[in-house]
């Protein structure tokens, strides 16, 4: 079963109200939002560590709006290249940082600028000098093929209209025997038509 975005959809109207909503989650993380966020959701809820957590700024954990714990699935190890697709404020992709040591690589893309912001400067304020940011969307990665160890994503997959154009992406960028570490959303019924239509529900 594919659930699949209307192909009449405005999907630059979608992306855009996408990053207007995590913009706020930047910005105002304690704000009115329906989903959970911040790094006691994080530790109590998904199994995040949480002195691992206390060691990263503010700034990064408390816009954390994950729904799951992706390095729960496979160690990340030291010296790898890891590649957080929708890295938000940082968190995931900065405790990827601290894993893989100085030889490793911790690249995040992410099409919301505040996002990006934090997550730069909270790689700064710790110290990463192995990170990088880019502004891009799961659909066009900016990276050479088969380049990355490790792809983590959590609960940004399901905001995506072209799903297809995702995971061609991710294979494309993929070493051979590269591991994809993904938390995310999973439907077990086809939703209607007026559900795939809301965009608000897509944004959030």
């Amino acid at each position: 079963m594919a659930i699949a975005c209307p192909v009449d959809l405005d999907t630059q109207v979608l992306r855009s109200e996408v990053s207007k909503v995590y913009s706020r989650v930047a910005t105002d993380p304690d704000g009115d939002f329906h989903f959970h966020r911040g790094p006691a959701y994080a530790a109590d809820f998904l199994g995040y560590d949480p002195a691992e957590l206390a060691a990263l700024p503010r700034e990064c954990t408390a816009s954390f709006a994950g729904i799951a714990n992706p390095h729960m699935i496979a160690p990340i190890v030291r010296g790898e290249t890891v590649l957080d697709i929708g890295c938000g404020a940082g968190t995931d992709l900065l405790l990827a940082a601290r894993r893989i040591g100085p030889t490793g690589h911790a690249i995040g893309i992410d099409m919301t600028e505040t996002m990006r912001d934090r997550a730069r400067g909270s790689a700064i304020a710790t110290g990463l000098t192995n990170v990088e940011v880019h502004c891009a969307d799961a659909t066009s990665l900016p990276l050479p093929d088969s380049s990355v160890d490790v792809i983590i994503s959590n609960g940004v997959l399901n905001l995506v209209p072209e799903k297809d154009k995702a995971f061609t992406e991710i294979r494309r960028v993929l070493r051979l025997g590269g591991r994809l570490q993904l938390g995310d959303i999973v439907l077990d019924a086809e939703l209607g038509e007026d559900v795939r239509r809301n965009i608000d529900l897509w944004a959030g």
